[in-house]
Order: structure tokens, then C-alpha cells, then sequence
């Protein structure tokens, strides 16, 4: 069972500029759409959780849905998922760990954890297993940060390192558990 996070950040740890937007992430010119990563997560991964907030972001890409696993969003607000919608986004609320307690016993075991408040929510409970940050070579001097406070330090190790597009450094990371 684990608990993945794939995200890029800019140079100085943001996941978003500071007007919300991800217009920076096209600043790597990608023209064959080569995959850094992302079709060989969601072959992995059994589903995903993420925020409300993340949710509002992706439905507002001009594309298709871009997930075929299960997306389970955390709301206390949200009391349906938008139209169209009902068979792949499910709402939950609670504890985090009674959540993936939860999902784990329903046979979903692998979760892709993404967006900035649930990513920090998680670190602060000590959920992630493994994170794949992607850093892309742009400093924005502010915006929406990928970590927040932690209580105490948590320990990782780099699995791996690469440059992928010749620009982007793509680093994965196990939490260090004693």
C-alpha cells in the first residue's frame, strides 16, 4: 500500500503562480507530448484523492477528463459531484487516516495524492509513501507552495533522479521509516 504524490513544482517550490494559475508549466516546450511519468502512475495507482480546490482546477482544463481510476475528493462543503461526473469523482470527509483506512479496505490500495492543501494535509499526518516531484527550471517568487509546517521533520530517500524534456529535473523520494 502506498500513498503517491506526482507534482511539478518551479524552482523555488510552488505548484502555482500567484494569481492560482499553471500557465508556467508550459514553459518546457513539450511538442511530441512526451509522458514524464504520468501514464506509468496511473497504470500503478488503484485511484486518487485530492482536494476540492484541485478538483475546480482540472475540471476547468480545456480537455477530456484525464483520469481513468476512481478520484475520491475531500469536502466538508461539496454534497454532490458536478453533472456528468457520477461515476468517476466520489466524495469523502474525516479523518485522513480513517479515509485511507477506509479506501485500503475497499481494495484501493495504491492512491495518487494530489494538490497542494491535501499533499500538506497528508504530510502532516505522516501519509505519503512516495513523492515524484518534477522541478521545472522557472523561479515565480510566490504562489501556492508545495509544503507547508510540519510538527517535526520527515526523513526521505531519493530512489531516483532524472533530467527528462532536457530541462525538467523529475526526483523520487521513499519515506524514510524507522
Amino acid at each position: 500500500m502506498a500513498n503517491i504524490v506526482f507534482i511539478a513544482t518551479s524552482l523555488d517550490g510552488y505548484i502555482a503562480d500567484k494569481r492560482g494559475k499553471l500557465d508556467w508549466l508550459h514553459s518546457v516546450p513539450n511538442p511530441n507530448n512526451i509522458d514524464t511519468g504520468f501514464v506509468a502512475l496511473m497504470e500503478r495507482v488503484d485511484g486518487l484523492v485530492m482536494g476540492r480546490n484541485t478538483l475546480d482546477m482540472v475540471l476547468s482544463f480545456d480537455c477530456d477528463w484525464p483520469y481513468s481510476k476512481p478520484v475520491f475528493v475531500l469536502s466538508n462543503t461539496m454534497t454532490e459531484v458536478p453533472q456528468g461526473y457520477e461515476d468517476k469523482v466520489f466524495l469523502v470527509k474525516g479523518k485522513l487516516v480513517d479515509i485511507i483506512a477506509d479506501l485500503n479496505a475497499k481494495g484501493f490500495n495504491e492512491l495518487y495524492i494530489d494538490g497542494g492543501v491535501t499533499i500538506q494535509n497528508f504530510l502532516k499526518e505522516d501519509l505519503i509513501d512516495e513523492m515524484v516531484i518534477t522541478r521545472f527550471p522557472i523561479l515565480l517568487g510566490g504562489g501556492v507552495p508545495l509544503f507547508g509546517e510540519l510538527e517535526s521533520p520527515l526523513s526521505f530517500n531519493v530512489i531516483k533522479s532524472e533530467v527528462v524534456l532536457d530541462s525538467l529535473t523529475q526526483t523520487t523520494y521513499h519515506r524514510k521509516r524507522a
